[in-house]
């Protein structure tokens, strides 16, 4: 895979899918802390755009961080400028999937001259303080999919995991869990699912997080008002890891946000309907 150097030198590594010729669209994984494998080819966006796609410290091909604070998403913004710098782009659309919403908000806040278009697939909303201060829909669309075959297992397992911390004993019952964040358990679901233990890394997961304080978060919260790209949140009706209604709060946060609600889909989207993502997606940034 191509590497680029970053702001401290790090020789961080990234991938790129789709022809030369076409516009270029950068896409950041989530997790945290995960391989940004797991992305694929997002649902077949590289038929239209260049994906460009990095691997985040201590993921994939790109090496652990010398300094933990290098995990924290506001540094990951900083890997990310470098990259733009890398590739030369003056302006770029980004794409950003569930908690890397947050390494995109940090980079919209301090670049917003740089983005063309930014995309945020099921963003967690920890930014806007979701997770603290506003209602979280997760529990109740659990709820209602308790009919499905899967669901019993899959609930004994998120009542259990709260009461254990050794990591084999996490692991099984994260995969007894796994299928509620698809809309279905069908074989690629299931792949999807079983390639997770192996792309997460737990210590750039912990970092992800830490040493970034409230005054902080709100810092970049009200600088998000002043982005002037139009910007694309999207969430799935069946998304029971970071919920449905978040998506209306982060696109508020930004003056030209808009948010869609997308059927039949889980926490992937571009696994569970590749055709509505890809369709959603290439709507919103059309040529570019």
């Amino acid at each position: 895979m191509p590497r680029y150097r970053s702001y401290d030198d790090a020789a961080l590594s990234y991938r790129v899918l789709g022809p030369s010729a076409s516009v270029p669209l950068v896409c950041l994984s989530g997790g945290p802390g995960r391989d940004a494998a797991h992305l694929g080819n997002l649902g077949g966006l590289d038929r239209t755009y260049r994906l460009l796609i990095p691997d985040s410290r201590g993921t994939g091909g790109s090496p652990p961080a010398a300094d933990p604070d290098r995990y924290a998403f506001p540094a990951l913004a900083q890997d990310l400028e470098s990259l733009r710098a890398h590739l030369g782009l003056e302006r770029f659309a980004l794409l950003a999937h569930d908690a890397a919403a947050a390494t995109a908000q940090s980079y919209a806040a301090a670049h917003p001259e740089r983005l063309s278009h930014l995309v945020l697939v099921c963003p967690e909303g920890r930014i806007q303080g979701v997770r603290d201060e506003l209602p979280d829909d997760t529990r109740e669309i659990f709820e209602s999919r308790r009919a499905e075959q899967w669901w019993p297992d899959a609930s004994d397992a998120v009542r259990h995991l709260a009461t254990v911390s050794e990591p084999e004993e996490v692991r099984t019952l994260l995969a007894r869990a796994a299928p509620m964040a698809y809309a279905r358990w069908d074989a690629p679901q299931r792949t999807h699912a079983a390639a997770e233990p192996a792309q997460l890394s737990q210590v750039p997961r912990t970092g992800f997080h830490q040493g970034v304080d409230d005054p902080a978060r709100r810092a970049v919260l009200a600088n998000l008002r002043e982005v002037p790209c139009p910007v694309l949140v999207v969430t799935g009706e069946l998304d029971t890891i970071t919920g449905v209604l978040v998506g209306e709060t982060v696109a508020a946060s930004f003056p030209r946000g808009e948010w869609r609600r997308l059927p039949g889909v889980g926490h992937y989207p571009w696994v569970d309907d590749p055709d509505l993502f890809r369709a959603a997606v290439t709507s919103f940034l059309g040529a570019l």
